[in-house]
């Protein structure tokens, strides 16, 4: 350990080190002693400030883990407290070295589990789990702040923060909750709490509740250091605001390639450093089908109840009280029941404000289904508690301004408006970095990159990216040349002119290489949710035409510049960007690479029910009993992922929505009887049930059945299944 505490030690020092080495002599250098100066305080803060752990921390900390073994029959609801506080110990504990400006924290958190361990306290965990849920909850948070803290400190040092200030605020707002939460404790106020012991049930499961995959953060998308800094300044400080009048909603808009998402998945990243990010949720074109704004509250829900333990007794007994709003989807409903209900009866003293970041509205639908969404932000964000933040983005589209422009709780900034002088400097620092390594690109280069950008930090990264993939007989510099020629025209657009480039680069305009663009394409775009690319080349091989029967990777390896997934075959395939799919599918805007729909709805319905004809079996996860819950199976999760492939998935659940996107194909009716004439169809709704979809097997029988009465209305040869 001491060697481990030592390595910490020098990287700390060595920078100030370097620093003071590169300055000479003051004496016989003096614009430099300023520098000089602050390197060597610089130096003496690293070593005062990297203290090892104090034992008497540490002791309360260890004890609690001993004693936890020996607490037996608590009610579930204790458990989650105590196993919060007890990951919270773990957290501390891994910390072999703590910043001084932390070290009042961590021995307010030691008091606290000292205080937990009393024999008096420990006897009233039954009546008085309320507020050990409370002080479990803040501990954890605290204990998260202690082990972010260095990646928040340079956060706040990138912007240009009092950092000192900031953490003086974080750590008093934790202290002074911690000892409100004992003197409550002491004084036995806890017994009044709503949440007694006869108000909390003992099943606190949320399994069957709506919940979005994948929609979280990414850390890949972040803005780059140094960038933005005005921006992301503006949004901290609206954040940490504590008036009670403070706007409810920032709302960040901007055309496409602005870098929306980037700053919303910065600012979401910090909150999780800090422990306030309530939840993250990026909408996606690519997964428009899916219906995800039904699934933004319910999932929004749960990751609050994941962040605050003290939430899940609450929305477990309003789902426990009406049953059907575990799948309603009435989003006004959903509103009400599961964010401002539970919300209202939390109790207990805030930490700070909770961050919710929901990024690209504008690619959540159409204007109905965003609607009712809308609605709730420009009506009701206002009901949430004071301490509750929305970051929201999007393109300025006309619903969402018309619903969002000039509200009272909202606070808008247009990065349309923000000048291009002003993000010139971050663009430049940005292509500055991604062409480091091209020894033929000077400043010179970069600038005119930055310049040409003309504020769209997409344009900026394709152009990186056209520049990067040169190959054998052409330079970088070549490269840019063959950029910069090509953009001076009169292009429609500056994405839509990259897109062009890049591709016209990619795909040769013959024939055969064009057919192959794009039926790969097409089969990207209309998948009504992204694959990898092992599940797209087994979804292709149940295409009607064998011409198609290829792998993908004969297009799609050239394709990295656009498109997510191709180095990584478990990543799914999809744009990188909105505007991609828009190029893609606008004829005049894409010309040769216009991807039109054709009969890809019916080829990938053939396709679906194809895999699920091969692939569907009895107990396909070699359950050992069929009696049991989902939640009662360990290891289901792995389970599911070694015995349902994702192109399997993606058959049981979407299979039915190709079919009512496709006019009549006697093969296609021909699949569904085969379907619904054999022990098959007992397989899939096995394996929707381990999914957690089967709400979506009434629609799926519903429809289908609708579309075959349709055909046979028509006079068109169908065999009718019957459904009824």
């Amino acid at each position: 350990m001491p060697g481990l505490q030592a390595r910490r030690l020098a990287m700390l020092v060595h920078p100030a080190i370097n620093l003071v080495g590169s300055l000479g002599d003051p004496q016989t250098n003096p614009s430099t002693q300023q520098d000089y100066e602050r390197a060597i305080e610089d130096a003496k803060t690293a070593v005062g400030g990297m203290a090892t752990m104090n034992s008497k921390y540490l002791f309360p900390l260890q004890k609690f883990g001993t004693v936890l073994t020996t607490i037996s029959g608590l009610h579930p609801y204790a458990k989650l407290a105590f196993g919060l506080l007890d990951g919270a110990t773990q957290i501390i504990l891994a910390q072999t070295t703590i910043d001084d400006s932390l070290r009042d924290l961590v021995a307010k958190i030691s008091q606290v589990f000292e205080f937990i361990m009393e024999k008096d306290i420990l006897s009233d965990i039954q009546l008085t789990k309320g507020t050990i849920a409370q002080i479990a909850q803040v501990v954890h948070e605290a204990a998260k702040f202690v082990n972010n803290y260095s990646s928040t400190r340079h956060f706040w040092h990138r912007l240009g923060r009092n950092v000192l200030t900031d953490t003086k605020a974080a750590v008093d707002r934790y202290n002074k909750a911690l000892d409100d939460l004992m003197l409550q404790f002491r004084d036995r106020a806890a017994r009044d709490m709503h949440l007694n012991v006869y108000g909390i049930r003992e099943d606190l499961n949320l399994d069957g509740m709506v919940y979005a995959a994948g929609v979280g953060l990414n850390t890949t998308k972040k803005c780059l250091d140094g960038t933005r800094i005005e921006i992301l300044n503006a949004i901290i400080d609206w954040i940490n605001d504590i008036d009670v009048n403070a706007p409810r909603i920032f709302w960040l808009h901007g055309q496409a390639g602005k870098g929306k998402s980037a700053i919303a998945h910065t600012v979401a990243l910090h909150a999780k450093n800090l422990g306030v990010l309530g939840s993250c949720f990026c909408f996606t074109r690519v997964r428009q089908k899916e219906g995800l704004q039904g699934k933004l509250i319910p999932t929004i829900a749960r990751d609050l109840v994941d962040r605050d333990l003290r939430l899940r007794p609450l929305l477990v007994d309003a789902i426990a009280s009406d049953r059907s709003l575990k799948e309603t989807e009435d989003v006004l409903q959903q509103w009400q029941k599961f964010i401002l209900e539970p919300l209202s009866k939390l109790r207990g003293p805030a930490t700070g404000n909770v961050v919710m970041v929901i990024d690209a509205l504008d690619e959540s639908g159409g204007l109905t289904t965003r609607e009712d969404i809308l609605d709730i932000f420009s009506t009701r964000a206002t009901e949430l508690p004071q301490n509750f933040r929305i970051l929201l983005t999007s393109r300025p589209l006309r619903d969402i301004t018309d619903a969002l422009q000039g509200v009272g709780h909202v606070r808008e900034l247009s990065l349309d408006n923000v000048p291009v002088t002003s993000t010139r400097g971050d663009i430049q620092l940005y292509v500055a970095k991604k062409l480091v390594r091209q020894r033929d690109i000077r400043d010179a280069e970069v600038m005119e990159i930055a310049e040409k950008a003309d504020g769209l930090f997409e344009w900026a990264r394709l152009a990186c990216e056209f520049i990067r993939s040169h190959g054998a007989g052409e330079t970088a510099k070549e490269r840019f040349g063959d950029l910069v020629e090509r953009t001076s025209g009169d292009w429609r657009t500056l994405l839509d002119g990259m897109y062009d480039i890049i591709l016209s680069d990619i795909i040769a305009k013959r024939p055969r290489t064009l057919l192959r663009f794009h039926s790969v394409m097409r089969q990207i775009l209309y998948t009504l949710e992204p694959l990898p690319i092992p599940s797209l080349n087994t979804i292709r091989q149940g295409f009607s035409s064998s011409e198609d029967h290829y792998d993908v990777e004969i297009v799609l390896d050239y394709m990295a510049p656009l498109l997510s997934g191709i180095t990584d075959h478990s990543t799914p395939i999809r744009p990188l960007h909105a505007s991609f799919y828009d190029f893609l599918t606008d004829r005049a805007r894409s010309g040769d690479f216009f991807i039109n729909k054709l009969d890809i709805h019916c080829d990938l319905a053939l396709a679906a029910l194809n895999v699920m004809h091969n692939k569907l079996c009895f107990n396909i996860c070699g359950l050992e009993s069929s009696y049991l819950c989902n939640s009662e199976v360990v290891d289901l999760p792995e389970r599911i992922k070694q015995k349902i492939s994702p192109h399997l998935s993606y058959a049981c659940r979407f299979w039915a929505a190709h079919v009512q996107e496709t006019s009549f194909n006697s093969g296609l009716a021909e699949s569904i009887r085969l379907l619904f004439h054999s022990e098959r169809v007992l397989f899939w709704l096995e394996v929707l049930g381990l999914l957690e979809s089967l709400g979506g097997t009434y629609s799926a029988l519903t429809s289908t059945q609708r579309w075959l009465e349709g055909k046979r209305k028509n006079g068109q040869e169908c065999m009718f299944l019957g459904f009824q």
